[in-house]
């Protein structure tokens, strides 16, 4: 596929995105150019995947054919209005900023084809999902062009509604923060129970991933209460700590958890500028 793609911001999830896509060659180096205001950072990416750089994001901008915005929700109020008039009329823009809505991007651009996407960092070795959707104004073509992007990343899922968006951020996009704590958590229990850490860590990570792929090879015929139950015998040692954390709150705290993130998602809308906590 031929054609442009500028990343405004040139973080971790922009970087793992021009890894993506140059991996299983949806577009070429000399295609890619990516802006930001740390000339040591554009160095760097220059120099790993052989893309264009700039200081400047107007001048990424005027001749992508796909802008992605992937900035920090803090500094979008002040990358905006850079933007806005830059943007060629029949260019698509890919927003992956948390928070950011479709009708307030398009305000401030001026521009009504808007891709909005959540990833997450799985993304940066192809094993992620993205939550994504687009604008009324957004043709088929660029739909295609936008899910051949994403799809670099892992999985894609679309959503015709936006709502589900500050949704997808509060549950996948936050998740592996959720993850790598409960890891976290066992591999220190493993530690005070005498493991050595590095032998903790080792039973920690296989069990989970084994988990994971265990699951999946039931292909979503099996509830995952099913697979806990078999796990679980009367008596045991499973149901004696699954006792202990459902009477700890368990569920409650991850539920609560992701409602918090879920809440927070919502107040970064405004004017790209977070809100404090309540």
């Amino acid at each position: 596929m031929e054609f442009t793609i500028a990343f405004i911001g040139p973080g971790t999830m922009a970087e793992a995105m021009i890894a993506g896509l140059l991996s299983k060659r949806v577009t070429e180096p000399e295609k890619i150019i990516a802006a930001g205001p740390r000339r040591e950072r554009l160095n760097e990416l220059a120099s790993r995947y052989a893309i264009h750089t700039t200081t400047e994001n107007p001048a990424a901008a005027q001749g992508a054919d796909l802008v992605v915005l992937s900035v920090k929700p803090q500094v979008l109020a002040k990358v905006l209005p850079e933007l806005r008039g830059k943007i060629r009329p029949d260019a698509l823009v890919l927003s992956i900023v948390a928070g950011a809505t479709i009708p307030h991007l398009a305000a401030e651009l001026e521009h009504e084809a808007i891709v909005r996407a959540m990833p997450n960092t799985p993304a940066q070795i192809g094993m992620g999902i993205t939550v994504w959707t687009a604008s009324k104004a957004v043709t088929s073509a660029q739909r295609d062009r936008a899910e051949s992007v994403l799809a670099a990343l892992g999985e894609t899922v679309f959503m015709e509604d936006e709502v589900y968006l500050d949704m997808a951020t509060a549950l996948s996009g936050t998740g592996p923060a959720y993850v790598f704590l409960f890891m976290e958590a066992l591999v220190d229990a493993g530690v005070h129970l005498g493991f050595p850490r590095r032998v903790a860590e080792k039973l920690v990570v296989q069990t989970v991933k084994g988990s994971a792929a265990y699951y999946e090879r039931q292909q979503g015929q099996v509830h995952l209460a099913h697979l806990r139950n078999q796990v679980t015998s009367p008596g045991g040692t499973s149901a004696a700590a699954l006792y202990y954390l459902e009477k700890a709150g368990f569920r409650t705290a991850i539920s609560r958890a992701v409602w918090a993130a879920y809440e927070r998602a919502l107040s970064l809308a405004q004017n790209g500028k977070p809100q404090p906590p309540k």
